[in-house]
């Protein structure tokens, strides 16, 4: 399949020849299993303290003799904290066991819980190709010269993106929910993905247009390549890093 090389005016200057990584079967299952792999292990671990709900003495003797104890006062083996005492008497609030006040929780989420998962290296490299399939056979793909990498400023990327025929409008949606009062407001809608050959200049000028996601091309993965999950997303390659990817192999038998 070749698929058509553009300038930065976005006139048509060549064609290239897609590579190998690109004649893969389209397997949205694959893919799916991949990114559900690189999710559950950029997941942050959360829980509760070990001993939390627990910082509190709430012994209370049910024996008949015994000082301080709950025996014939008609009430419930619930644990108990002493509130108030005049003599022989006690005033007792439940406490330490579940839907107590201030008691601990009875199956709270655990710290030391591990959610990180694994997948075979010719699993997560077939995904990749996999996807990069999908965007191939879906129309999703362009190419443009090298040039764009040298592009520092945002505001001539974008002059670059309307003459080649990138989408770069900002569409942004509010977050329903306690997001908006912490500092997530807004959400905004996935656009095109880059992939360059290098570091560049092109790294820092795309970061500023919300949406836009750029990377080097021997770092790709099946989540960056989709949205949502199996869904392939635009993409915008440069001429060399296309190369770099016929050239290397990546994602190929050993490579990366």
């Amino acid at each position: 399949m070749k698929v058509d090389i553009f300038s930065l005016e976005g006139n048509k200057i060549g064609s290239l020849e897609l590579p190998e990584q690109f004649n893969e079967e389209y397997e949205p299952n694959l893919v799916r299993r991949a990114i559900l792999v690189i999710e559950n292990n950029n997941r942050q671990p959360y829980g509760a303290m070990p001993k939390a709900g627990q910082g509190v003495s709430a012994k209370l003797s049910r024996r008949r003799r015994n000082y301080k104890g709950s025996y014939g006062k008609g009430i419930s083996r619930v644990p108990r904290k002493t509130m108030w005492k005049r003599g022989m008497q006690f005033g007792w609030e439940g406490a330490l066991a579940p839907g107590t006040k201030g008691g601990r929780r009875a199956h709270p989420p655990k710290a030391e819980k591990i959610w990180t998962q694994k997948i075979n290296k010719k699993e997560r490299r077939k995904a990749i190709r996999s996807a990069l399939s999908g965007i191939a056979l879906q129309n999703k793909l362009k190419i443009v010269e090298n040039k764009i990498e040298e592009i520092s400023k945002t505001k001539e990327l974008k002059k670059v993106f309307e003459k080649i025929g990138i989408n770069a409008a900002k569409v942004e949606r509010r977050r329903p929910g306690k997001g908006k009062t912490r500092g997530r407001e807004k959400r905004y809608k996935k656009n095109a993905l880059i992939v360059v050959s290098k570091k560049c200049n092109l790294m820092k000028s795309a970061n500023s247009i919300p949406g836009f996601d750029i990377i080097e091309v021997n770092k790709l993965n099946a989540a960056i390549l989709t949205l949502g999950h199996e869904l392939p997303r635009e993409c915008l390659w440069t001429k060399e890093a296309m190369e770099i990817l016929s050239k290397e192999k990546l994602f190929l038998g050993d490579k990366k």
